[in-house]
C-alpha cells in the first residue's frame, strides 16, 4: 500500500528568492517514450477539499488575472484507490448535493459548464502570491528579446520621464487621442487577489448605447521592499510586453498598461468568466473527470508549444495560473516569471538560472543544475498539474530527494516493474506512459511540448468546441 500523509502545501514561492547549485546537468540520450505495458494497480484516493465558489461574469469576452493563488488547500496522496473509473460518466458536479454541473459528455465530445459555479466569492483569500511570485531577478535578455522593441522603449521612456507631464510621455508610445483610465476601462471595484507586489481588481465599463457592461482585470503594480524605481519599471515593463506580445487562443489576452485615478501603474487584461483551475480542482471532490483534465491539458501544452516557439518560458505553471472561460477555454496567465530564452535571429537559446516557480512544480533540474533549459522545466510542470486534476492531490512537495520522501519513492518506482502508484492509477497506459515521460528526471530524455502533442495519446485527445475555437 502506498501511504501518503495529507500535507499542506507551503505558502512560500520558490521564485521569491534566487537559488544557485554548482552540480552539472545530468547526461541522458534521446527524447524518447517508454512504452513498458505495467499493469495499473488499485487506482487513488485523494482527501477531500474544501469547495471554493466561483464568481460569475457577465462579458465572456472579458478575461484574466484571477488565478494565481495560494495552494495551500491541495496536499499529497494519502491511500491507493480509484481516479479513473471504467465507465464514463454523462455529468460530473461539485461536492455539493445540489450543486450545478460542470461538465457534460456529448458523445465523441464535450461541454463545459463553469459559469454558474460562483467559485470566486472566497477566491480573493486564496490569491496572496497572483502576481508574479516576486522573482527577485530580471534578467537583461528578457527584456531585450521582447518582439516589439520599440514598444518597449517608448514604455521605459514614458515610465521614467517623471520631471515631464503624462501627455508628453504617453507621446513617445502612441499618438492617438489619450483616454484616461476610468475612460477607457470603466471604474475599478471589487479586490479578486492581493499580493506582496499588489492587488487585482475588476473594472466595470458600461456602455450606455448597447447596454453592455464590460469587466476587465487589472493588475495594480506596487514596488517591492528595497526595491529601486528603476528596477521597478524595468520589471513592470519587462512583464507588460513579454504578455502583450503573445497572441493564441490559449495565452491571456494582456491589453494595455497605463496609469490609473491614483497614478498607479495597472496593467489590464482580458477576465475569464470560469475562475482559475486551482479553484476548479478544489470544488472537484477529489480530481477532474478524465476527459475534463485531458480537454485542458491539451489545451495548456498547446499554449506552451506556442509560448516556446515565440522564444519565451513561463517558468511558474501551475493550476493557480491557468484561468478557464465558462465553457472551457484554457489561459496561461502571469507572466511575471516569464524568460525570453531566444531572439527570432538567434540559433542558440539562452538557458536559465536559479529557483523559478512554485515548490510543488519545480523540475528537478533547477534544484542541482547552474543552468538550465527553461522549456523542459515548463514541461516537467504540466505533468505536475495533469496529475492534480486527475487525483485533487500533489505527487509531492519539492522535487528534492532528501527533502521529499514521495519524490523519493517515485524515483525507486519508476524503476521498478509495480511502477508509482498514483500515476499507476491512470487507466490508460498510453496515459501513463506519456506521464512518466514528462516527469522524467533527467531533462535530457523529458519529452518537448510539441512531442507531447504528437503523442498517440494527446493526439487522442478530443477538445470540447470551445477549446477548439478559443471562445
Amino acid at each position: 500500500m502506498f501511504n501518503m500523509s495529507p500535507i499542506p502545501h507551503p505558502a512560500t514561492n520558490a521564485s521569491a528568492t534566487k537559488e544557485n547549485s554548482n552540480t552539472p546537468n545530468a547526461n541522458g540520450t534521446s527524447l524518447t517514450v517508454t512504452s513498458s505495458e505495467k499493469k495499473p494497480t488499485s487506482p487513488i484516493t485523494t482527501p477531500e477539499l474544501n469547495p471554493q465558489q466561483q464568481r460569475q461574469n457577465v462579458n465572456a469576452s472579458s478575461a484574466l488575472d484571477n488565478s494565481m493563488g495560494s495552494t495551500s488547500a491541495l496536499a499529497t496522496h494519502q491511500t491507493s484507490s480509484s481516479s479513473d473509473s471504467s465507465h464514463p460518466a454523462t455529468v460530473a458536479t461539485t461536492s455539493s448535493n445540489c450543486a450545478p454541473r460542470r461538465f457534460v459528455e456529448l458523445g465523441n465530445t464535450h461541454r463545459h459548464e463553469l459559469k454558474s459555479a460562483r467559485r470566486q466569492e472566497k477566491i480573493g483569500s486564496m490569491l496572496r502570491d497572483i502576481l508574479g511570485g516576486g522573482n527577485g531577478k530580471l534578467r537583461d535578455d528578457a527584456v531585450s528579446a521582447v518582439p516589439d522593441l520599440s514598444l518597449m522603449s517608448g514604455l521605459i521612456s514614458q515610465i521614467n520621464n517623471t520631471s515631464k507631464s503624462e501627455d508628453t510621455a504617453a507621446a513617445q508610445v502612441t499618438s492617438a487621442p489619450m483616454l484616461n483610465f476610468s475612460q477607457k476601462y470603466g471604474k475599478c471595484q471589487e479586490v479578486i487577489g492581493k499580493g506582496a507586489y499588489g492587488t487585482v481588481r475588476v473594472a466595470h465599463k458600461f456602455d450606455r448605447e448597447t447596454r453592455v457592461e464590460s469587466l476587465y482585470a487589472v493588475k495594480e503594480f506596487k514596488r517591492k521592499n528595497m526595491e529601486t524605481e528603476a528596477h521597478f519599471n524595468k520589471r513592470l515593463t519587462s512583464e507588460f510586453c513579454i504578455a502583450s506580445s503573445l497572441r493564441d487562443i490559449n495565452v491571456i489576452h494582456t491589453l494595455d498598461l497605463m496609469k490609473d485615478a491614483k497614478k498607479d501603474y495597472c496593467q489590464v487584461m482580458e477576465f475569464c468568466d470560469g475562475g482559475d483551475l486551482y479553484s476548479l480542482i478544489l470544488s472537484s471532490d477529489g480530481g477532474l473527470k478524465q476527459d475534463e483534465a485531458d480537454c485542458f491539458f491539451k489545451q495548456l501544452v498547446s499554449g506552451l508549444v506556442y509560448m516556446h516557439s515565440m522564444g519565451v518560458a513561463h517558468l511558474d505553471i501551475k493550476p493557480e495560473n491557468l484561468l478557464l472561460t465558462s465553457n472551457g477555454v484554457l489561459k496561461i496567465t502571469d507572466f511575471g516569471n516569464a524568460e525570453c530564452f531566444k531572439m527570432a535571429w538567434e540559433t542558440s537559446i539562452h538557458l536559465s538560472e536559479g529557483v523559478l516557480g512554485s515548490r510543488p512544480y519545480i523540475a528537478p533540474e533547477q534544484f542541482r543544475c547552474e543552468q538550465y533549459d527553461p522549456r523542459a522545466s515548463d514541461i516537467w510542470a504540466t505533468g505536475i498539474v495533469y496529475m492534480a486534476m486527475r487525483t485533487g492531490s500533489y505527487l509531492w512537495q519539492v522535487a528534492i530527494p532528501d527533502e521529499d520522501i514521495y519524490y523519493e519513492k517515485y524515483l525507486c518506482g519508476r524503476k521498478d516493474k509495480a511502477g508509482f502508484e498514483p500515476i499507476e492509477g491512470l487507466r490508460r497506459s498510453r496515459c501513463r506512459n506519456v506521464v512518466y515521460s514528462i516527469l522524467d528526471p533527467n531533462e535530457t530524455r523529458r519529452l518537448s511540448g510539441m512531442q507531447v502533442l504528437n503523442s498517440e495519446w494527446v493526439r487522442g485527445i478530443q477538445l470540447c468546441e470551445a477549446g477548439k475555437r478559443g471562445y
